[in-house]
């Protein structure tokens, strides 16, 4: 094999698995940015309910009082500002 189809072939390979690992990187991105559940920005707090059937559930929200509870559907859901909210959590009701 001559060394330019040694060096082309190399090329060709490297660029193969570099494109893969960036197509990887950028299905990871999203999914992270949006966790299911409750998540906080630095400002906000958001509940996303990661379903594939429509549905609506009830989820309880630690709001530094008695706890409140709300029907969110699929998708995310802003709840509140970050200072106000501890944690929310899905209460086994759909709505």
């Amino acid at each position: 094999m001559s060394l330019r189809r040694l060096v082309t072939s190399a090329f060709a390979s490297l660029s193969l698995a570099l494109a893969s690992v960036g197509a990887l990187a950028l299905s990871a991105g999203p999914a992270a940015a949006n966790p299911c559940g409750f998540y906080e920005t630095s400002s906000d707090a958001y509940y996303n309910h990661c379903t594939s059937d429509g549905s609506h559930i009830v989820i309880e929200i630690d709001d530094w009082g008695p706890n409140s509870e709300r029907c969110v559907g699929p998708g995310v859901t802003w709840i509140g500002s970050a200072s106000d909210i501890d944690g929310a959590w899905y209460t086994g009701r759909t709505c």
